[in-house]
C-alpha cells in the first residue's frame, strides 16, 4: 500500500475538503482527487462521501482513518526526531586519529566540543593504521598525507602542514656530543620512525640532506619514540606537540634546530556523503577554529 496516499487520505479527512488539502500539500485539487481515487480502488472500498461543498467519511473511510492517522501522526514525529534533522549537532560521532595526535590535539579539542554541543557523544578510535571510514563506520579521521587524497568515498580538508624535527635528551648529548650538520647523524645512535614517506631534512640556503632509515631503535608510535628520546637512547624525530612541553621541562633538546622535515599535511577526512551530517561539519569547524588559535607548530 502506497503510505503516501495513506497520508493524501489523512489530510482530506481532516481538512474534510480537496481543496484544503491540495492547499496544504502544495499539490493540484486534480492530483489530490486522483490519488484518493487509487486508494479507494485499490482496497476496494468507498472513503469518502464527495458533494459540492463538503467531503465526509464513509463508515470504512472512518474506520480507516481512526487507525491510521495515529500510526502517520508516530511515523512523522519519528523522522522528525531523528539527530540530524535537529537544529542543534546531536548523535553519536565516531572519529579515528592516530595516538599521539588523540592524545595531544584532540583530548582538548574533544572536551570542549562535548561541552558546547552536549547532544553529540564522541567514540573516538586511537590507531595507527590506516582506517576504513566507510566499512568501519565512522564519520571523519585525523590523517597525515603528502599529496591530496584521491579516494572518491571520502572528502578531505587540510588542516595544516606537519613538521617535524630533531630531538635528543641532555644526558645523550653530554656522552656522544651534538651534530653540527646533518651528515653527522649517521655516526649517531639514530631512533628511527617507521614510515613509506620519504624523508629529507630541510635547511638553510635550500639545503637538504636524506635522513637515516634505520636506526639502533625503529617503531611506528611517537609516544615510544619520545620516551627513548627521554631516556638518552639516541637522536630522533618528534612533532612540536609532543616536544615542546619536554623541551620546557629540560628533558629534551633540539638537535639542528635549523633542519626540519615536513612530514606530509594534516586532512580532517570525512565520508563523501552527499549532505554532511550536522554533528560531523560542528566538529570540522570547531577543530579548524581551535587551530587558528593554536595552529599546528612550524
Amino acid at each position: 500500500m502506497d503510505l503516501n496516499q495513506l497520508a493524501l487520505f489523512v489530510t482530506v479527512a481532516e481538512g474534510a475538503s480537496f481543496s484544503i488539502a491540495a492547499k496544504k500539500l502544495g499539490m493540484p485539487k486534480s492530483s489530490v482527487s486522483r490519488g484518493i481515487a487509487q486508494l479507494e480502488s485499490s482496497l476496494g472500498v468507498q472513503l469518502l462521501h464527495r458533494t459540492t461543498r463538503r467531503v465526509s467519511l464513509s463508515t470504512a473511510g472512518q474506520a480507516l482513518y481512526e487507525r491510521v492517522s495515529p500510526m502517520l501522526a508516530s511515523l512523522r514525529k519519528s523522522v522528525g526526531e531523528l539527530p540530524e534533522l535537529e537544529d542543534e549537532p546531536s548523535g553519536e560521532l565516531r572519529l579515528t586519529a592516530v595516538v599521539d595526535w588523540g592524545a595531544t590535539l584532540l583530548a582538548d579539542v574533544v572536551t570542549r566540543f562535548v561541552a558546547r554541543y552536549p547532544a553529540v557523544k564522541v567514540d573516538l578510535h586511537l590507531d595507527n593504521r590506516v582506517v576504513d571510514l566507510v566499512a568501519e563506520g565512522f564519520d571523519a579521521a585525523l590523517r597525515l598525507s603528502l599529496s591530496p587524497l584521491k579516494d572518491s568515498a571520502l572528502r578531505a580538508r587540510r588542516l595544516g602542514p606537519l613538521t617535524l624535527r630533531l630531538y635528543a635528551s641532555p644526558t645523550y648529548l653530554a656522552r656522544r656530543g651534538t651534530p653540527r650538520h646533518p651528515r653527522e647523524l649517521a655516526s649517531h645512535s639514530w631512533i628511527a620512525f617507521r614510515s613509506e614517506m620519504p624523508l629529507r631534512l630541510a635547511g638553510p640556503g635550500d639545503e637538504t640532506s636524506a635522513v637515516p632509515r634505520m636506526g639502533v631503535i625503529r617503531c611506528d608510535d611517537m609516544f615510544f619514540m619520545r620516551e627513548t628520546l627521554r631516556l638518552g637512547a639516541g637522536i630522533g624525530f618528534l612533532h612540536s606537540l609532543l616536544a615542546e612541553p619536554e623541551v620546557a621541562e629540560g628533558r629534551l633538546v633540539p638537535v639542528l634546530p635549523k633542519w626540519s622535515v615536513v612530514a606530509g599535511n594534516v586532512w580532517f577526512v570525512s565520508t563523501a556523503e552527499r549532505h554532511m551530517p550536522r554533528k560531523v561539519a560542528a566538529f570540522r569547524d570547531f577543530l579548524m577554529d581551535a587551530l587558528k588559535h593554536r595552529p599546528l607548530p612550524p
